[in-house]
């Protein structure tokens, strides 16, 4: 289900963030942005990951893998985007038949912490 933020809660997103996934809504900072096709993409990509992991461990899996990465790199647009999750999520959005091929726990085929 995809929702809007009331314009009061837009400001609770941090500024960087187009959109986030709290199963099982895709919930975006801009209206316009309903029509992306690649953020939706990306998005449903989480959400798949959400339900593989039974939601409650991939959110504790994703605040612990970033903070682990914000400290390694202390950088917090770098961080993210070794995110496992946002790996995978990043490297397959614009497929949009990615998840029709996709393999069980996809996203720890992303797991190099090397960068």
């Amino acid at each position: 289900m995809i929702i809007h933020l009331i314009s009061i809660f837009k400001h609770l997103l941090l500024i960087q963030v187009a959109a986030i996934t709290l199963w099982p809504f895709i919930v975006f900072k801009h209206k316009e942005d309903k029509t992306n096709e690649v953020l939706i993409n990306h998005e449903t990509i989480h959400l798949k990951q959400q339900l593989e992991l039974l939601v409650i461990p991939f959110y504790i899996i994703y605040i612990t893998e970033h903070l682990i990465l914000l400290v390694k790199h202390q950088n917090h647009n770098k961080a993210y985007r070794n995110i496992s999750f946002d790996k995978e999520a990043y490297y397959n959005d614009t497929d949009p038949d990615y998840l029709k091929y996709r393999k069980f726990w996809a996203m720890w085929r992303y797991t190099d912490y090397s960068k």
